[in-house]
C-alpha cells in the first residue's frame, strides 16, 4: 500500500473528513501510543498503519486490502 492508497482508503471508509480526523486524533496503543499520522511520519508502512486502524476500529478483515479493489468492486 502506498501512502496515497492509504489516504484513499481512509477517505473511502470514513468520508467527509472523518478519516483525516481519526488519523490525526486517534492515539493507538498498537502503534506505540502514537496517532496514525505520527506513525506514518516516523516511517511505519502505510499498510501496517491501515491494518492497525482497521483492527482498532473493528472493521471487517475485508477492509485490510481494500486498496487492491476498484471502487466499483467494493461491495462492503
Amino acid at each position: 500500500m502506498r501512502e496515497s492508497e492509504f489516504w484513499a482508503a481512509v477517505e473511502w471508509a470514513f468520508p467527509h473528513g472523518r478519516g483525516r480526523s481519526l488519523v490525526d486524533d486517534l492515539y493507538m496503543s498498537s502503534l506505540g501510543g502514537k496517532t496514525p499520522a505520527q506513525a506514518l511520519d516516523e516511517g511505519v508502512a502505510p499498510q501496517q498503519v491501515w491494518i492497525h486502524m482497521c483492527q482498532a476500529l473493528d472493521l471487517p478483515d475485508s477492509y485490510h486490502y481494500i486498496h487492491r479493489k476498484k471502487p466499483e468492486e467494493r461491495d462492503i
